[in-house]
């Protein structure tokens, strides 16, 4: 990865560094995150490629400053001879989350500030339109354009049924057949793989996220593991979110394998994914209706009618349901976290004011 072509080559527009240079901020500068490994940030800059950390002020200790991720842009104090300090996450025109693996801890930055989302799928025994419908719905929530590649497409005979399954989960999304090994249907991307573009690729492990990457940059800039016969499943070669820039121009966003895709409070990106579902609301007898048993219900004569497939209609509830749980726990933890921020606040107060003055006394 070069810096040569400074920052500009890496995404950053002339317009996003004009508020700055108004600010007038004499010992920080943009960067954008490389990859992220633990604490520690590979960054990129108009100095070249550095790491750095969070800086605890703004980040901890009480902080409320946005944890960067891969893609995004921020602003750091240059240390030329160790570690950068990252000191502001800069806004963002795009970001996909998910709700986090590890119980209790919200939800998890994947990346930021792309264009287009390449949600992939093998045309093995990889190919799951229930886990597709999870990635298009947080795809649309993220505020970028999704776009659907069914790889492997050299290890069919035929992939018009695929097709076809695609088509009814992913209306108004482009599909294109790819193979990386044979080179067949990548010259049909080229819209978006345009020079100053960041994609971003979401798919499960052995699905061939290395392998297009390395067709892409006409050369092996990803490591590629061997996936096994009998299930197409292999080990995550990926094992970090990295931005790559190819020669081109074009960045690439790479992440792990991910074949849970918790939900979050996705309520736009639901209505986008599931537009054919929504459709039929307005058409119930009453504004109310639940879609149970009311008479006069849209939607459950759609469903009998044919028009609406049943399992498109329980993925939409089962989606729905994880949406709304989500934006629930999401609430509570913003209070949770509201709430520590002030004790940590008042804490800070009576350690400026002396310690321990105003506190209560302890019986012995």
């Amino acid at each position: 990865m070069s810096a040569a072509a400074g920052l500009e080559a890496y995404g950053f527009s002339p317009a996003m560094r004009a508020p700055l240079e108004a600010l007038g901020l004499a010992d920080e500068i943009p960067a954008r995150i490389a990859a992220v490994h633990k604490e520690r940030y590979a960054l990129v800059c108009d100095r070249g490629e550095c790491y750095g950390r969070l800086k605890s002020a703004v980040y901890f200790n009480g902080g409320a400053e946005e944890f960067p991720t891969t893609g995004d842009f921020v602003l750091i104090q240059y240390n030329e001879q160790g570690d950068s300090v990252i000191t502001r996450t800069l806004p963002r025109r795009s970001y996909f989350a998910r709700k986090n693996p590890t119980l209790g801890q919200g939800e998890q930055a994947v990346a930021a500030n792309f264009d287009s989302v390449f949600i992939m799928q093998s045309l093995n025994f990889d190919f799951n339109p229930r886990r597709l419908e999870r990635y298009l719905t947080l795809a649309w929530q993220s505020g970028a354009v999704p776009v659907v590649l069914l790889t492997k497409a050299d290890l069919v005979d035929s992939f018009e049924r695929q097709e076809s399954d695609i088509l009814r989960v992913a209306a108004g999304v482009d599909v294109f057949p790819v193979s990386a090994k044979t080179g067949f249907g990548m010259d049909a991307l080229g819209g978006y793989l345009r020079p100053g573009k960041t994609i971003v690729l979401l798919g499960s492990s052995g699905v061939g996220k290395s392998s297009f990457v390395n067709a892409l940059a006409g050369s092996e800039v990803m490591a590629v593991n061997e996936i096994r016969e009998d299930d197409s499943k292999g080990r995550h070669t990926t094992t970090h979110r990295q931005l790559v820039r190819l020669d081109s121009g074009l960045m690439i966003i790479d992440t792990p394998g991910m074949r849970e895709l918790g939900m979050l409070d996705a309520g736009a990106g639901l209505s986008e994914s599931f537009a054919d579902v929504e459709q039929y609301f307005g058409l119930c007898r009453f504004s109310n209706c639940r879609h149970e048993s009311e008479p006069g219900c849209a939607v459950r004569e759609a469903i009998a009618s044919g028009e609406l497939p049943k399992e498109r209609y329980q993925s939409y509830q089962k989606l729905l349901r994880e949406s709304e749980y989500a934006g629930d726990s999401a609430s509570y933890l913003k209070q949770k976290q509201q709430r520590f921020l002030e004790i940590a606040k008042k804490s800070r107060a009576l350690q400026k004011a002396g310690g321990k003055r105003g506190m209560p006394e302890r019986s012995e």
